[in-house]
């Protein structure tokens, strides 16, 4: 086993970016469906569905749930529903043009969310993940590779809507 998974080439990419989207313009439908869904079977805060009401609120109008993802079903730009070839555990270093970790096994290590401004009909939001860190320990199984990825979402004004830190445990 390797002293370290972590490659010069692989510390030199922290930082880099890993993907990119950018929404369609957000309907108040598309609002509406999610919370209904999001909180079916009880009915969704009328927050998310009801113009009159949510206009006499601090937001002054129809805001989505923070959970909201406008790009569930489809994104403009790359155009079409989001496709992958297949996730393998060294599939982060491969899309940045690296040489492979030589790594097996990968595993969810968790997501933490910060959110923002709330995301509003009409909306077009920009979705970038960068490769935030690695790190590594010891565990049962031998030494474990600890990978961040920084999603940063932002609408058409520059405003952070909603920034993720996902981890995976590769090993």
């Amino acid at each position: 086993m390797p002293e370290t998974y972590v490659s010069e080439a692989m510390a030199a990419a922290v930082g880099r970016e890993l993907e990119r989207r950018v929404s369609y313009p957000i309907a108040a439908s598309d609002i509406r469906r999610w919370a209904v869904a999001v909180y079916y079977p009880e009915d969704p805060p009328r927050l998310f569905w009801d113009a009159q009401y949510a206009a006499g609120t601090p937001y002054r109008g129809i805001v989505a749930p923070e959970d909201f993802n406008p790009f569930a079903w489809m994104a403009a730009e790359p155009a079409g529903v989001p496709r992958r070839e297949g996730y393998d555990a060294n599939s982060t270093e491969t899309r940045l043009g690296l040489p492979s970790a030589g790594l097996s096994f990968q595993l969810n290590g968790g997501l933490q969310a910060e959110y923002g401004v709330r995301m509003r009909p009409g909306d077009v939001i920009t979705w970038v993940m960068r490769l935030a860190g690695y790190r590594e320990r010891e565990g049962r199984l031998g030494r474990m590779l600890f990978t961040d990825m920084e999603a940063t979402w932002t609408n058409q004004r520059d405003e952070v809507v909603k920034r993720t830190v996902s981890t995976l445990i590769r090993y």
